[in-house]
Parts: structure tokens; sequence; C-alpha cells
């Protein structure tokens, strides 16, 4: 119910063009007033019938710091464990880009389109 949702579109299609060259995972989260559906389930479906999504889907979790803040946001926000960052994500459809080496080359607020990013 958010917004930055038709996104979702262009991610897909920045996934279907670089063909295996590009890993793209969404994090759903109710960390921003409740934006969400209501399971994993329905979340999918929701991205699966509106969007075409084929790229993997998270389960629902939390990414803002905190005690419940999943893994992967833990390292995304804290620099001392990423290198650089201490940023958290502001809103849905923030966006993380991490190279073939595991390292945090980027950091795109929810305003910057899919499309705007440059990947080489």
């Amino acid at each position: 119910d958010c917004g930055y949702t038709p996104q979702y579109a262009e991610l897909q299609e920045m996934y279907n063009s670089l063909n295996g060259q590009l890993e793209v995972i969404a994090f759903p989260a109710n960390d921003f007033k409740d934006q969400e559906k209501e399971n994993d389930a329905v979340i999918a479906a929701f991205c699966k019938t509106n969007y075409g999504i084929t790229f993997p889907l998270a389960k629902k979790n939390q990414v803002v710091k905190g005690a419940a803040q999943q893994a992967v946001f833990q390292w995304l926000t804290n620099k001392r464990l990423n290198g650089w960052n201490d940023k958290q994500p502001g809103w849905n459809f923030y966006k993380y880009l991490i190279d073939e080496n595991g390292k945090l080359t980027g950091v795109y607020p929810s305003t910057v389109s899919p499309k705007q990013i440059r990947i080489t």
C-alpha cells in the first residue's frame, strides 16, 4: 500500500534485462506505518499478480534498527560491519547495492527509481 509500490515493475524490468548478472531480493516490512499486507503468502500473490515479480521475496521482517532487526539489515546499516554506511531505510523501497564480492557499493532512498541506478 506504499506509493512507491510501482517500483516493483521497474525492479523486475532491471532483473530481466540484466539476465543473471543481477539478483534482486525484496524485503517486505511493516516498519513504516504498517503498509505491508497481512502475511507472506498475500504479499507474494500481490507482487506476482500486479507486477509479475519473479525475483525472491524474503519473509516480512523488521528492517529498521532494533532488537528484532533482520540480520542482513544489521549488516547493511552498521558501518563497522559493512565498511561505510550507518543509514537505515527511511521508508519502503529503500535500495542497497552489493557487488559480486559482497561489498556494499550504494544506498538509494525510496525516491530514487531503480531506472536511475547505474549498475556497471
